[in-house]
């Protein structure tokens, strides 16, 4: 899978909680072992994030061509010698490694764009400090044609005018899981929508800019909530030194 396409027609979402103390111990081993054997069988390895506001959340992107392609890649990975040699230790850091939403691009063009992206070599310790931030909408049914348009013509315009324009759009993807050994999060209506920041300071220059604005609070905010079963969840990710996403 090339970096350059819009990644991807499948995508994993991965929320990892670990024991204390041990998110760096996974993210040295994944960014070391993880990450070439996993595109080798097939994967495309989006990201890997600190999440900000918890110590003990290590968050990861993948991408897949398809589901049956989904299906071999994670046996092949798997049932290899990478993960057979390196699992024990990972799984050593994991209290839990279920929450996983499979997600799919709203339209073809809507998933990352990785064609300037490049991937620090193994061995690389130091973050970038750029900031990525996953929203998420969690819906009573599913995402339509009708709520992508609204996004499209409301939501969309007012993050791009406060300096948050959306690099990705995604939806559940409602697919029977194709490896059941990995567990995913089933029944859910979910959009997901991605930006990117230099750092903190352009996230906090943001959120006042969105805060001050009249029409995102007076019109678009009170609509879309009309159209959403939750309130929104915001993830806040630090790349760590090795991720494509950054």
């Amino acid at each position: 899978m090339r970096h350059h396409d819009h990644c991807c027609p499948i995508l994993e979402l991965r929320q990892y909680t670990l024991h204390p103390g041990e998110r760096d111990v996974l993210i040295d081993i994944f960014d070391r072992e993880f990450v070439e054997s996993q595109e080798a069988v097939g994967m495309c390895m989006v990201g890997q994030f600190r999440d900000q506001d918890d110590p003990d959340r290590f968050v990861w992107i993948r991408g897949f061509q398809d589901m049956a392609s989904r299906a071999r890649a994670l046996a092949a990975f798997y049932g290899g010698p990478v993960w057979k040699a390196h699992s024990k230790e990972a799984n050593a850091t994991m209290v839990d490694s279920s929450n996983v939403l499979l997600l799919r691009p709203t339209d073809p063009r809507s998933g990352f764009s990785l064609q300037d992206a490049i991937r620090p070599p193994v061995g690389a310790s130091a973050p970038p400090s750029s900031l990525v931030v996953a929203t998420l909408y969690y819906r009573a049914t599913p995402v339509d044609d009708e709520f992508v348009q609204f996004f499209d013509r409301n939501v969309r315009p007012a993050m791009a005018e406060t300096a948050a324009p959306p690099v990705a759009r995604l939806q559940s993807e409602a697919a029977e899981n194709t490896f059941p050994a990995l567990p995913v999060r089933t029944g859910e209506n979910v959009f997901a929508w991605f930006s990117s920041f230099t750092g903190p300071d352009h996230f906090r220059d943001h959120t006042r800019r969105l805060a001050r604005s009249t029409r995102w609070n007076q019109e678009v905010l009170p609509e879309l909530l009309t159209r959403l079963s939750a309130v929104p969840q915001q993830l806040r990710l630090a790349p760590t030194a090795r991720s494509l996403l950054r």
